[in-house]
């Protein structure tokens, strides 16, 4: 590889592992799993290698963890950094690493132990009481003060019986299966968006402001390490763990003690094969030198100590059986197919589902019902199919077609041109208004709140609804709807009603969004808004008019000239207009005293959310952005502002509490 080449593909890689890490570490939402995760970090790792002229201070390789958050605590020093350790993927490099601690010292002890799959907590105890409790952050300098929530952990000793003047411990914080499902059939009880997985649930928890929901959400914990210690001198790792569990520590006591490369290799082999039978996720097995005073002499890097490594397993795969698969209708008409199997465990959570995207996808697999499946989580998060078993292929199985007649409507189907897309071609087909219309009322369309998505599908079935402008006739079958019990009793049917009629004063560009038209989500809406001064304007607007907006391209335009063109969309819109529905988008902010100002808003505002003041700025001629940069011109910051106050601080960007912003405004 050239240098030029080999650069740009550092520079690629650091982008790539810097939003990765964000994610996992700052937004506890991963979206690659760890394995993908380790094999970019690894090729940046050989590129720097092979080009040492690429390495930098900022280089991935050079950092640990996250960015230390302020949402749930104070920032604390670190007195011993929380380093991450050096992973490897096969048996040539646990060997490597084994005779490397050999050549260095006669007849090594190593300990191989569960890498648990959670996040790092250190606990700091003063004549054995438990003084403080710090999350990893960015593992050099500072972490998160999360002592409270810990001090609600039933693993967390808070005296031990046998103190010394002072102990440090480093462990990891996790969630069983049966406690995590716990957690997310109250999440789904309450109508909340359910956890992806144990970590991330964790994470989350350990960050709550709020310690009674840490406690009712059951946190476990294992400590793995003695960071620092005064008033003792343990002369070996096991000897700690001895003096922990004399005092009720929970610590990884499922250990091996190793002497060669074999010995550590069978019993990572070990693990690895008892991963299925416990309570707990794991990712991986961690390999260690025993003595205390060869793993001061080694040392560490800026990053790793040299005296450990992580093995890390492959992404847990687990085969089934294909029994169905389950057709739906989205909003465009777009048929989904979906793979329902015999439930398997993956990654902490039981699945019976995956997409199987689309026709393409199917036949590439070559997939039909019956197959024996290996299944996977993309991320750790997203079930999918890896690939069908065709050695276990039951006889007379064939491969699975998507109907050209609609599931739902019976309608015909159709694939579209240049697309894997096969599409029910029906207009009035009930799975589509459906969709259409839980886009119209949802939060970044026209927001009206408590129209849930049961009230709809009924609302279609028995006939309310059959276009968008049927919505706003609802009030007309008050009485029926009361009867039905639709919707509920009185009070409820009188509340969404008054929901709906408070909407007909929304912005223009809501309604806009509201119409689904392809291509034209919330941030276009609102920019051809500021351009055409009503939707009637714009639904006579031509393809030049249209593509001469910013960041209105030919696509588009396209689909907006397609959307108004059409008879029965123009009849809708009539309609609306009509019921008394905004349609005036109102002067474009070509003045105000924000105009040309960019804002970005964090923390919760003292008489307003952050939707509203966001409406202020723009109304005022400014723009919102959601991060701090060196062309942000305010901070408006409410309390629990978090990193993005730091960075603002850092950046010397003005910041303005409520009360200053509101002064701003004539």
């Amino acid at each position: 590889m050239e240098q030029k080449d080999a650069q740009a593909r550092w520079k690629e890689l650091k982008e790539q592992i810097e939003y990765h890490s964000d994610r996992y570490y700052n937004q506890d939402a991963p979206e690659i799993d760890d394995h993908e995760f380790d094999l970019l970090m690894r090729e940046l790792k050989n590129l720097e290698k092979e080009f040492p002229a690429l390495q930098t201070k900022d280089s991935p390789t050079q950092k640990v963890g996250g960015t230390a958050k302020r949402e749930a605590g104070v920032l604390v020093r670190h007195n011993v950094p929380m380093l991450s350790l050096q992973d490897v993927f096969s048996q040539e490099e646990v060997f490597a690493f084994v005779e490397e601690m050999q050549s260095q010292f006669p007849d090594p002890e190593f300990v191989v132990e569960y890498k648990i799959d959670g996040l790092s907590m250190g606990l700091r105890y003063e004549e054995g009481a438990l003084q403080l409790a710090v999350t990893r952050g960015n593992g050099i300098e500072y972490g998160e003060d999360v002592t409270e929530n810990a001090r609600v952990i039933p693993d967390v000793v808070q005296h031990m019986p046998h103190p010394l003047p002072y102990i440090e411990v480093r462990g990891e914080v996790y969630m069983t299966n049966q406690d995590f499902e716990l957690v997310n059939e109250r999440q789904e009880l309450a109508g909340k968006k359910p956890f992806a997985n144990p970590r991330n649930c964790a994470a989350g928890t350990l960050r709550q402001l709020d310690s009674r929901i840490t406690k009712e959400r059951r946190l476990s914990m294992f400590v793995f390490n003695i960071q620092q210690v005064r008033g003792a001198d343990f002369a070996t790792h096991t000897e700690g763990y001895e003096y922990l569990k004399k005092n009720g520590v929970k610590v990884i006591d499922d250990y091996l003690v190793c002497h060669t490369a074999q010995e550590v290799w069978e019993a990572i082999l070990k693990i690895g094969e008892n991963r299925g039978n416990l309570s707990y996720d794991i990712d991986g097995a961690v390999v260690k030198l025993n003595r205390l005073d060869q793993r001061e002499q080694l040392g560490a890097t800026s990053k790793v100590p040299r005296w450990a490594i992580a093995y890390k397993y492959p992404p847990e795969e687990k085969e089934t059986t294909l029994l169905s698969v389950e057709l739906s209708v989205g909003r465009t008409g777009r048929i989904t197919p979906t793979a329902i199997f015999e439930p398997v465990r993956l990654c902490g959570t039981t699945v019976s589902r995956a997409t199987l995207h689309n026709q393409d996808f199917i036949d590439e697999l070559d997939i039909g019902v019956g197959d024996r499946i290996l299944v996977y989580k993309s991320g750790e998060i997203i079930p999918k199919v890896r690939k069908v078993l065709k050695e276990k292929r039951p006889a007379g199985t064939v491969r699975f077609r998507i109907p050209d007649r609609c599931p739902v409507c019976g309608s015909p189907t159709q694939r579209e041109k240049d697309t894997a897309d096969i599409k029910c071609v029906s207009s009035s087909c009930p799975a589509q208004l459906e969709r259409h219309i839980i886009n119209f009322v949802g939060r970044d369309a026209m927001d009206i709140k408590g129209f849930g998505n049961v009230y709809i599908e009924e609302l279609v079935r028995l006939g309310y609804l059959r276009d968008i402008a049927d919505i706003y006739d609802l009030k007309n079958h008050r009485e029926a709807l009361i009867e039905q019990g639709i919707i509920g009793k009185e009070k409820n049917t009188d509340k969404l009603l008054a929901a709906i009629e408070k909407s007909k004063e929304n912005e223009a560009w809501q309604l806009l969004t509201g119409f689904g038209i392809p291509n034209v989500g919330k941030a276009a809406a609102k920019a051809i808004l500021k351009v055409f001064p009503s939707i009637e304007a714009l639904s006579e607007a031509s393809l030049e008019e249209l593509t001469a907006v910013n960041d209105i391209g030919e696509v588009s335009a396209g689909c907006i000239s397609d959307f108004f063109e059409n008879e029965k969309n123009r009849e809708i819109t009539r309609r609306l207009r009509e019921q008394g529905v905004n349609m005036q988008a109102g002067e474009a902010a070509s003045g105000g005293v924000f105009l040309g100002m960019t804002f970005v808003i964090t923390g919760t505002l003292p008489s307003m959310d952050r939707k509203e003041a966001a409406a202020m700025v723009e109304r005022q001629g400014g723009k919102v952005s959601g991060s701090v940069s060196k062309k942000t011109s305010y901070l408006l910051a409410g309390e629990n502002a978090g990193s993005k106050l730091a960075k603002a601080q850092e950046l010397g960007i003005p910041v303005l509490d409520e009360a200053g912003f509101l002064a701003m405004i004539p």
